[in-house]
């Protein structure tokens, strides 16, 4: 029997209120993960409806989607409470709340919202910026979490000044590649540690000296560095203080992605520890997303200065690979999602 008016009036009130987006019902491995019909999200007043046209995977996803003891406080201990996945964002105001002045319907932005592994995202607006104009949206989306990271842990937690040696202990994945730039940004001397298939690549990023550490123990080199950023989490502090000025500081930015356990936390409470009543400083901090530092990586991009390296693409419904493939810790650069 054929459908009335009113049904199919129904049935494209429906579609036009759904969207796809990746979905996890359960803690698990990433093939846990589900590209799912759900209603699109409602926009609040202070927030604004997104088209997202592109995304990115980091560390926060896999340690989400997996349900590391640490990622379910807040978020469920059996199961999860919000079951959208994704962080970071590129597309287009398709809505705009009441009281949202900044930003309007057709402007192509960049940053981060809840829920980003999607067709739409309601996002803040203080977590948004304009999408550089030189850059594609899978480029901007590479961006945002992994950038700022790297920008705050350099800028705010490890002071860096022109003429500094920096070392980098990680260079090669998502927060390396820009940490490498953005420090050469700011006039520092940066050694980079990565393994050998990435050396070619740390140096065309601007490292003054790249060390292969499947071939060489960076913690046993004659230079002394002013400034740390532990990316990689591979050696201990104390085997690090060997390489650092008494007055350094390091910075931890993460540690071996795990699929059981604690994650980076040993290494961190560790690295913490061991630090107390000795002369260097060692931080922990978890990056700010807020508009202001989107602006400042976008005159960056545009400038030339930073450029986003990108090692994989793959489609939404793809999803479940892309997690997996960040998970084998040997992505070069950044991994996208194309929605």
């Amino acid at each position: 029997m054929p459908a009335t008016a009113t049904e199919q009036e129904n049935t494209m009130t429906d579609r036009k209120n759904s969207m796809k987006a990746i979905v996890h019902e359960r803690y698990g491995r990433p093939d846990v993960l589900e590209l799912r019909d759900v209603d699109k999200p409602v926009v609040e007043d202070d927030h604004v409806l997104v088209r997202v046209h592109a995304s990115s995977v980091n560390p926060v996803e896999w340690y989400g989607v997996t349900g590391l003891y640490f990622a379910r406080i807040g978020n469920g201990l059996r199961k999860p409470k919000d079951p959208t996945v994704g962080a970071d964002l590129a597309g287009r105001i398709e809505a705009v709340g009441r009281d949202v002045t900044e930003l309007q319907p057709g402007e192509e932005v960049f940053g981060t919202s809840g829920g980003s592994w999607a067709e739409y995202a309601a996002a803040r607006p203080d977590r948004l910026a304009p999408k550089p104009a030189n850059l594609s949206f899978e480029e901007s989306a590479a961006v945002p979490v992994a950038a700022l990271t790297a920008l705050q842990a350099l800028r705010d937690h490890g002071q860096v000044q022109p003429g500094q040696k920096v070392l980098i202990n990680g260079a090669s994945g998502g927060v390396g590649t820009f940490a490498v730039q953005i420090a050469k940004s700011f006039g520092a001397d940066v050694t980079a540690v990565c393994s050998a298939r990435n050396v070619e690549q740390a140096r065309s990023l601007g490292a003054d000296r790249v060390v292969d550490y499947t071939e060489e123990d960076f913690t046993k080199r004659g230079e002394r560095h002013d400034l740390m950023l532990d990316i990689a989490g591979s050696r201990s502090f104390l085997a690090c203080r060997r390489v650092l000025t008494p007055e350094a500081t390091v910075v931890l930015i993460g540690g071996r992605m795990t699929y059981r356990g604690l994650g980076p936390l040993p290494h961190v409470a560790g690295s913490i520890l061991k630090s107390r009543f000795r002369s260097q400083t060692v931080k922990f901090f978890v990056a700010k997303i807020n508009a202001e530092d989107l602006i400042v990586l976008s005159e960056l991009l545009e400038a030339g200065k930073v450029t986003p390296i990108i090692d994989r693409k793959y489609q939404l419904s793809e999803a479940p690979e892309a997690l997996s493939y960040l998970g084998e810790g040997h992505a070069r650069g950044k991994v996208v999602i194309t929605v």
